[in-house]
């Protein structure tokens, strides 16, 4: 007997075709709920989403035009010391800060700079206290980490969070790309078309047209006229070496 066959002596479905029943009409109900969750959340993606002419847009310094915050959009607050230029796309997820505090009245103006046409990746965080300055054109991969203060740490007495912190510009050029998990940490300088590999630490200043990668990040390969990309030189005794030749890291 198929299991979907009801026995006739019976006079009712058996309980194997109930069983099987039930089975087909949970996985269309199934089906179906999914594909009104995924259109519904396309929905609240799109109509979610922060454009110049919306109210939240009118707090920030500025908000370009074309410009948009996904949603659903991160921690943001004290929107009146960021700025964001034309053709701009704030990921979901992305944090951005001026101070510590809402509400909190700073030093500088504007805190954090954003350029035209930058993509800043899904959960990335700019966290700004003093000076952030982001370049036209710059994107980052997800879960990127932009900051220009740190905690001190010099009082062996007292507990490095609750120490007086440090403050340092930091700025991207223009162009750059930044891969998943960049930290850009107080005082970086990272110049244009910059390539700074994922899971990278920067803490100084990288030259214009490089790839740098590591914790801390160094330069890997350069641009140099009349040569194209190349891997970087370094000395090592009265020899040069090319990073990946002779054991040279770059």
């Amino acid at each position: 007997m198929r299991v979907d066959e009801r026995p006739e002596r019976a006079g009712r479905p058996g309980r194997q075709w109930l069983v099987a029943r039930r089975a087909r009409l949970e996985q269309r109900a199934r089906r179906a709920i999914a594909a009104a969750l995924h259109a519904g959340w396309a929905w609240v993606g799109q109509y979610g989403a922060v454009g110049p002419d919306h109210p939240w847009a009118k707090r920030f310094g500025a908000f370009g035009e074309g410009s948009v915050l996904c949603f659903p959009p991160g921690t943001v607050y004290n929107e009146r010391y960021i700025r964001i230029g034309r053709g701009t796309m704030v990921g979901p997820y992305v944090t951005l800060s001026a101070g510590i505090a809402p509400g909190q009245r700073m030093l500088t103006d504007p805190v954090v700079r954003i350029g035209d046409r930058v993509v800043l990746g899904r959960g990335s965080h700019v966290v700004g206290h003093l000076a952030i300055e982001i370049g036209d054109d710059v994107q980052t991969g997800p879960y990127c980490y932009v900051t220009d203060q740190n905690h001190g740490y010099e009082d062996l007495g007292e507990p490095i969070g609750t120490q007086r912190p440090t403050e340092a510009p930091v700025s991207i050029g223009a162009g750059s790309w930044l891969g998943a998990g960049v930290v850009v940490l107080p005082g970086a300088r990272i110049g244009r078309h910059v390539v700074v590999g994922a899971g990278s630490v920067v803490t100084g200043e990288l030259p214009d047209n490089c790839v740098a990668v590591g914790a801390p990040a160094r330069v890997v390969r350069a641009y140099h006229d009349g040569e194209g990309w190349r891997p970087r030189r370094r000395a090592v005794g009265s020899w040069w070496l090319q990073a990946g030749e002779g054991g040279a890291d770059g």
